[in-house]
């Protein structure tokens, strides 16, 4: 009885409030803020591909499955570095202080992108495609502004044949009375800012900018809204030493009628290949805290592995805990160092 409860829950809640208004969590979002701010597209020397795959609450009937891809890189931005290896570049460490001595902002350029994002749980899928652009601008010798603008479309998407009705009545005039599948398709459009520099990056977004209401039957009564979601972003590079470096960030997330979610994340990292962190996030309905690792296997291919575990008294009685795998692969990088230089 208490498992049928809390399974329930979940669903209702996922379904109701993270579907229709919240964009996903992601534990990993250090290694891929593209996914929450467009000014960061074409921010690198080279096109970024990122696939993601997110369990959330294995163990749980109807879990959060959450799934992207995403791929950006600059135009017409210019390099002089040629070099290109598919390996490390023997001799001294390409991320030691001397690296960051010596960083300079690139001239100004622009860049494109394309996300695709898949977010089902339970009865409820949404889906969304996006086309991204941004402009970055030289501040001064170390430090750069990017603008840029998502446009695309988004679709949430009710399966009625996987409801569990149990003694309730079926007949939901919320959802109508047909069986199958319904759908229900809207416009996105997001857009943000991005201060970066060797040492720091700052960033503000908002997704979900059109407002909308999700209803699945003519009735205004019934439904609930699409809402902006608000992204605040930060984080501070400090090197430990020739071949050790610490990045603390802090990324926090607000959408109405919901409040605040703030996440933070510390990130050690060993030269340009080897990693790992923690992160703690909290929210006025999930909490958790995590730990991840992760690997640059050479200039074109990293891959990282996030395991996360809710504080959520219920939860961790029935769950056992949220997985997030992350693959990156990097085209053209004419960089001696197998590391990007602004995603961290």
């Amino acid at each position: 009885m208490k498992k049928t409860v809390l399974i329930t829950f979940a669903s209702f809640f996922v379904g109701l409030v993270c579907f229709s208004q919240a964009k996903p969590y992601y534990t990993q979002y250090i290694l891929n803020n593209y996914i929450l701010n467009p000014a960061l597209t074409g921010i690198e020397n080279y096109t970024d591909i990122k696939l993601s795959y997110r369990n959330q609450w294995s163990g749980i009937e109807g879990h959060p499955v959450t799934a992207y891809a995403s791929v950006h890189g600059p135009l017409n931005k210019k390099d002089l570095r040629t070099s290109v290896t598919s390996f490390a570049i023997p001799g001294e460490n390409p991320r030691g202080p001397k690296y960051w001595d010596e960083y300079a902002t690139s001239p100004a350029h622009h860049g494109l992108g394309l996300q695709a994002i898949n977010d089902k749980a339970g009865y409820f899928n949404r889906w969304s495609i996006a086309v991204s652009y941004a402009y970055h601008k030289p501040l001064g010798p170390k430090t750069a502004l990017s603008a840029g603008i998502n446009l695309g479309v988004s679709s949430v998407s009710l399966d009625q044949s996987k409801i569990v009705w149990g003694n309730l009545d079926p007949n939901d005039p919320a959802i109508g009375y047909s069986s199958g599948e319904l759908s229900k398709f809207k416009p996105e459009i997001g857009a943000g800012l991005w201060l970066y520099s060797s040492r720091y990056f700052l960033g503000v977004s908002v997704l979900n900018i059109i407002p909308g209401k999700a209803r699945f039957v003519k009735n205004d009564k019934y439904g609930t809204y699409f809402t902006p979601n608000y992204f605040g972003t930060a984080g501070y590079r400090f090197q430990l030493g020739e071949s050790v470096s610490l990045l603390p960030s802090v990324m926090v997330q607000y959408w109405q009628p919901q409040l605040t979610g703030v996440h933070g994340n510390v990130k050690l990292q060993y030269q340009d290949f080897f990693w790992i962190g923690g992160s703690y996030r909290y929210s006025n309905l999930l909490s958790g805290y995590s730990g991840m690792v992760g690997v640059n296997v050479a200039n074109f291919f990293n891959i990282s592995y996030a395991y996360e575990h809710a504080t959520n008294t219920r939860l961790q009685t029935y769950t056992r805990g949220t997985h997030e795998l992350v693959i990156g692969f990097i085209l053209g990088n004419k960089y001696g160092d197998t590391c990007p230089r602004n995603l961290w």
